[in-house]
């Protein structure tokens, strides 16, 4: 059975409502299963427990947030043992255009730098989910989505 990690961090709210809906997303694909933490819960075990990891961050100044990065910076003493897992991204902005595009970024080049897999869309939200202020309902359907689309990618790869 595959597993995914929903890693997250929300001071307001707002990313903490999209972990759970991408959750929602991964637990519609048969033979995958999921776990949410905060970020300041997660370990690096659990990273390299899990098939695909999924991270989401409010957007601070066109960036993840610096316990994302913390957490992320610590990786450095795994470096290669995320190699193949499969990731994905998503984040909460403040408002249109204030930098939710290069959160994405900034979260989905680390994981090239650890060799994963990153799952991206064709459509809109090529970079993984975004939501502007409290997620509205197509903005929570793009987390079940991509959480959806990471796990069918989890079942192929891993399953």
């Amino acid at each position: 059975m595959g597993t995914i990690l929903v890693v997250y961090d929300s001071k307001t709210g707002n990313t903490a409502s999209m972990a759970t809906a991408v959750a929602e997303g991964v637990k519609t694909v048969k033979g995958v299963q999921v776990t949410v933490k905060r970020v300041e819960e997660t370990s690096l075990t659990d990273l390299q427990a899990a098939d695909g990891i999924i991270l989401g961050s409010p957007t601070y100044y066109g960036e993840m947030s610096a316990k994302l990065k913390e957490l992320i910076d610590r990786s450095v003493d795994i470096h290669g043992k995320l190699e193949g897992k499969v990731g994905a991204a998503f984040t909460s902005a403040g408002g249109v255009a204030s930098g939710a595009e290069t959160t994405l970024l900034s979260i989905i080049q680390t994981m090239f730098v650890h060799g994963m897999i990153v799952q991206g869309r064709s459509r809109t939200g090529h970079y993984g989910a975004a939501a502007v202020g409290v997620p509205n309902e197509a903005e929570q359907q793009s987390c079940r989505d991509i959480g959806e689309r990471t796990a069918r990618l989890v079942a192929q790869i891993h399953g």
